[in-house]
């Protein structure tokens, strides 16, 4: 317990305070890939997840959330049903049609090209267009 408590506050130190302050989703993506890196990698995977949870989990601000989620219901577009699982870092098949996020609706001046959308089991998700990983669960 202790080694994910240190990595965590490791993690903590190695985050860019602004953008930690800012976006409540890179310190959930730091905390949440911390705690799995350290189950699988011990100090060191605690380290590695709890970055690579701030790269993940840091997609949208938190002012951005609801005005996707708004754009995505007034779009309509169908639920797919899906027997996997719906989490950051699930890839979604070639069946899964994706939508692009248009910029207008992401204000922030994060990188965002490439991000579609999809709505999957009921849920919104946020995918790399390129890689058609999840990299965000909206609800």
């Amino acid at each position: 317990m202790k080694a994910i408590l240190s990595a965590a506050a490791l993690c903590a130190l190695i985050l860019p305070g602004p953008a930690s302050a800012q976006n409540s989703g890179v310190a959930a993506g730091a905390t949440t890939g911390a705690v799995g890196g350290a189950i699988v990698g011990g100090p060191v995977g605690a380290v590695v997840g709890g970055v690579a949870g701030a790269i993940v989990g840091g997609t949208l601000d938190t002012a951005d959330r609801p005005r996707v989620q708004e754009y995505v219901v007034q779009q309509r577009r169908p639920s797919v049903v899906y027997d996997q699982d719906v989490a950051v870092g699930s890839a979604l098949p070639q069946t899964v049609e994706t939508y692009e996020v248009p910029d207008t609706v992401v204000t922030t001046t994060k990188q965002r090209t490439g991000w579609h959308y999809a709505v999957v089991n009921n849920r919104t998700v946020i995918v790399d267009n390129k890689t058609r990983k999840i990299i965000e669960v909206l609800n």
